[in-house]
């Protein structure tokens, strides 16, 4: 893990806040579960996160060394919370009011991988679908090459420094419950259609081939 030396000030992470309104993602997503999820949920995670790291004797400035470092040494606790701090703020910054299709260099790669954007729907979908109980779906780049891939409950493709993570939809039902109860594939359906972040996904993707920063949660303060 990259870390300072220990101090008297532990390592503390905030809850990034939503990169849009409350109000901005209806009627797909409403102001009720964004309050909810954001306000509550996420940041019972990074409540959580901050807590654990108190009884570190380490300093971390970076959340994805922290989810990587509870991974090697099989600290559950830790692991869950990080992970989850880190998937969320990542899903806020998938989703935007404006969705429009992928362009450039990365709608190319769509092409090449999965023969249409139509295609890679279909596979994204499918495999949200399949998830058996709680977990996420995503799209990533993996040494260059797309993927569609669903992880379990906290599990995170960052785990493994291969994996760039472009787009990823919470499939959990308390993410889409209240506007869409229990129909996963409406939610779905309607996350890939109605607010699907393209625009970040191409910067992830160019950053992922050697131009450009990939995004990081905000570092911790001490």
């Amino acid at each position: 893990m990259t870390a300072t030396a220990a101090s008297s000030a532990p390592a503390t992470f905030t809850l990034p806040p939503l990169p849009y309104g409350y109000q901005d993602l209806q009627p797909h997503l409403g102001e009720e579960t964004l309050h909810v999820h954001h306000d509550r949920h996420h940041a019972k995670y990074v409540e959580n996160l901050n807590h654990l790291l108190s009884g570190q004797s380490l300093a971390p400035t970076s959340l994805e060394d922290v989810i990587r470092s509870a991974a090697r040494t099989g600290n559950a606790a830790l692991f869950n919370n990080a992970a989850q701090a880190w998937n969320h703020s990542f899903f806020w910054e998938s989703m935007t009011p404006r969705s429009a299709g992928p362009e450039g260099r990365l709608a190319e790669a769509i092409v090449k991988t999965f023969g249409s954007p139509e295609k890679l729907r279909e596979r994204f979908i499918a495999a949200g679908l399949g998830q058996f109980g709680s977990g996420w779906v995503w799209i990533v780049a993996r040494n260059g090459v797309l993927e569609v891939l669903s992880t379990h409950d906290a599990q995170t493709p960052i785990s493994d420094t291969t994996t760039i993570p472009l787009l990823t939809c919470d499939v959990w039902e308390h993410a889409y419950y209240i506007e869409h109860r229990q129909d996963r594939a409406a939610w779905l359906t309607d996350w890939w259609s109605k607010l699907a972040n393209w625009r970040f996904a191409e910067k992830q993707f160019a950053a992922a081939t050697g131009q450009g920063s990939l995004w990081s949660f905000p570092a911790a303060t001490h």
